[in-house]
């Protein structure tokens, strides 16, 4: 693990250390190739500059967050803010499936929005090939 994720996940309360453990492992695991940085004070990993997926502690909760989620088509996700985005929140380590995390991050892999370049394009989104 990296040394600033790892970091992240040593300052959460042990119920929360473990919901980001589970995370950590099954993202690196499905999306092979992706760069894991904290960015914004949070783990987020990218595809080619792109930030694809990444999770938050909130108050009550650790967020997942895919930046082009919306796109995905699955109902479990929830609509996040005013472009593509898409979250679910985690309140305990059980709570994870990782049927479909793996299911999500392989969207996640071929369904992108270009974040990139969004200041660029003045808040324009373009969808990926």
């Amino acid at each position: 693990m990296e040394a600033d994720i790892q970091q992240y996940h040593n300052q959460q309360a042990d119920a929360d250390k473990a919901i980001c453990d589970v995370l950590y492992a099954l993202i690196s695991k499905h999306l092979e190739g992706a760069e894991p940085k904290v960015w914004h004070a949070h783990p987020v990993w990218f595809i080619e500059g792109n930030p694809i997926v990444g999770y938050s502690k909130l108050k009550n909760c650790v967020r997942l967050l895919f930046w082009s989620g919306q796109s995905f088509n699955e109902p479990e996700l929830s609509p996040e803010g005013k472009f593509k985005a898409a979250e679910f929140r985690y309140t305990s380590p059980d709570q994870v499936d990782a049927e479909s995390l793996k299911r999500w991050l392989l969207k996640a892999k071929g369904i992108q929005w270009d974040y990139k370049n969004i200041v660029k394009r003045k808040g324009e989104l373009i969808r990926l090939s």
